[in-house]
């Protein structure tokens, strides 16, 4: 596995010296990214070409076979997977006499094998359990609550859960219970207290209440750090992706402390059980390994072979994970710095920026990588989401528009009650197909989250692409107070087009005073080209 780049300097270089490293590293090791600016890294962070190239040399270069098999091709498919599961375990800092590791599709596959489990252990006991979940979830983590039988709570605010914790997390009347949350917002980037998972293991009156850490945002650019057991979530959910680029694979770490409750899942695939009788009777007996119980059919053991060296390769070209968190604590600093700064010629903000208040920018425990923000008209109105990511589009500048799976952080930052969530999808608004704004307000964000290749160069041209399209752009109201909207045939710049004219005199004789915004050309008095 070698690549020209290797990152072997000191981990204390200057934040620009790195940066430095980046830029040129990227030329070669990123050509996907030349001429692009890539702003999505909370969705996937991107993949190496000396990863590839790596892997494309693994395959070619040894024989694997189903690992289920006995043949020699399987037995080394399986001894990979071994060392691999090992090596991953490591990578996180988790002993594996105290942790065991199942290899899923992604974070959500993770958190539904806990969900089945817990379930599974409702439907057996006849126990009810109890959940509760951070406003800041996810909805694959929100999502749990359909199978608690309305045993369940959302904590709105840190405060909640801190008194919670300090009356020994009641769950009425003993009752199992899992508390969930993520280590970090995938809308806003907050950053939540790993500490409480410690709290609430500490006290003898919460044995029966265990944690779920959804990581998939958190471990993006964070070292996830498993060295002390007692301080770690019984489960944490994680997608590879988020960190490497590829494989498309995900895994849930298991306290074994704690894994007794998710052998509770009925459920078993080919693989997790050392008998079956199929005929005259329904026993079987699953296998004594919590991971091997769990992995339902073949697993994914070319991809877990490509997260082999995806780990390898990632440590070579960005150094630790402290490395690239440091690098994007800097980096995200410099963007929110900026974007707050940002002025129309009126003095009013170009942006409205949405945080929380205990995140501190640059400082990697409170916040992470990512920038929630919506664009704002001169008049303070907001200038829809989607409209804005279309026109980053355009420019080659990608991030991620819309409510981002996150109906906590909306109905926070954008300040939507329930009943008024109900009416929006009354009204015909939907995750999928949504309505911008509603009720004068944006129903969704634009996010732009950062990675371990991420550079200054990025930033400053997310800034410089936000200042040129959305600078001085007026309300409707203000554009119809100039004038009545006619449709006209005319020739502008040498383009023959449809014009939106506000005054048609003006169209030729200010055609040089035209200027883009927003995929279009800007005329005066707002005379606009669609091109």
């Amino acid at each position: 596995m070698t690549s020209k780049f290797e990152y072997s300097r000191s981990e204390h270089d200057t934040p620009l010296e790195y940066d430095q490293y980046i830029s040129q590293m990227r030329e070669k090791e990123f050509p996907m990214l030349n001429g692009k600016t890539y702003l999505d890294h909370a969705g996937t962070t991107l993949y190496s070409k000396s990863l590839i190239d790596n892997f494309s040399a693994d395959l070619i270069a040894n024989l694997y076979g189903n690992p289920h098999s006995n043949s020699t091709p399987s037995v080394v498919s399986g001894r990979r997977v071994d060392n691999v599961r090992a090596r991953t375990l490591r990578f996180f800092n988790a002993d594996p006499d105290h942790f065991d590791l199942v290899f899923v599709a992604n974070a959500t596959a993770a958190i539904k094998v806990v969900t089945d489990a817990f379930r599974d252990h409702q439907n057996r006991t006849s126990e009810k359990f109890w959940y509760g979940y951070h406003r800041d979830a996810h909805t694959s983590l929100v999502g749990v609550r359909e199978i608690s039988k309305n045993l369940h709570r959302c904590f709105k605010s840190d405060s909640e859960v801190e008194s919670w914790i300090e009356n020994s997390c009641p769950t009425g009347d003993g009752r199992v219970g899992l508390f969930a949350y993520p280590g970090q917002s995938n809308m806003t980037g907050r950053r939540l207290p790993l500490s409480w998972c410690q709290r609430i293991h500490s006290d003898s009156k919460r044995k029966r209440v265990y944690t779920l850490l959804d990581a998939a945002a958190l471990a993006t650019t964070a070292q996830l750090d498993f060295s002390d057991p007692a301080a770690s979530p019984d489960f944490t959910a994680l997608s590879f992706y988020k960190i490497f680029g590829f494989p498309d694979l995900g895994a849930l770490i298991v306290r074994k402390s704690s894994g007794s409750i998710l052998r509770q899942r009925r459920y078993f695939g080919g693989g997790t059980v050392d008998m079956v009788i199929a005929l005259d009777d329904t026993w079987h007996a699953k296998r004594e390994s919590l991971h091997e119980a769990l992995e339902d059919g073949t697993l994914p053991f070319h991809s877990i072979i490509a997260l082999d060296i995806a780990m390898a390769t990632h440590q070579q070209l960005f150094g630790s994970m402290g490395r690239i968190s440091s690098h994007t604590a800097f980096l995200i600093r410099t963007l929110h710095a900026a974007a707050v700064e940002m002025r129309h010629p009126n003095g009013a903000p170009l942006l409205a920026v949405y945080n929380d208040t205990a995140a501190v920018y640059g400082n990697a425990a409170t916040q992470g990588a990512t920038l929630a923000f919506n664009v704002l008209r001169t008049n303070g109105s907001v200038i829809g989401y989607g409209e804005v990511e279309r026109a980053a589009d355009t420019q080659g500048v990608f991030v991620r528009s819309g409510g981002l799976c996150n109906p906590g952080g909306v109905a926070t930052h954008l300040a939507f009650s329930a009943k008024e969530m109900r009416a929006a999808y009354a009204a015909g608004h939907r995750c999928s197909q949504p309505h911008e704004i509603m009720m004068g307000r944006p129903t969704g964000v634009v996010r732009a989250s950062l990675g371990a290749m991420s550079t200054l160069q990025d930033v400053t041209r997310l800034i410089e692409f936000l200042r040129e399209e959305f600078t001085g752009i007026t309300s409707s109201a203000e554009c119809a107070s100039e004038g009545s909207v006619t449709e006209v045939e005319q020739k502008v710049i040498g383009l023959t087009v449809k014009v939106e004219e506000a005054v048609k005199s003006q169209v030729l004789s200010k055609a040089k005073r035209w200027t883009r915004k927003m995929g279009r050309l800007v005329g005066p008095r707002n005379t606009t080209v669609v091109v």
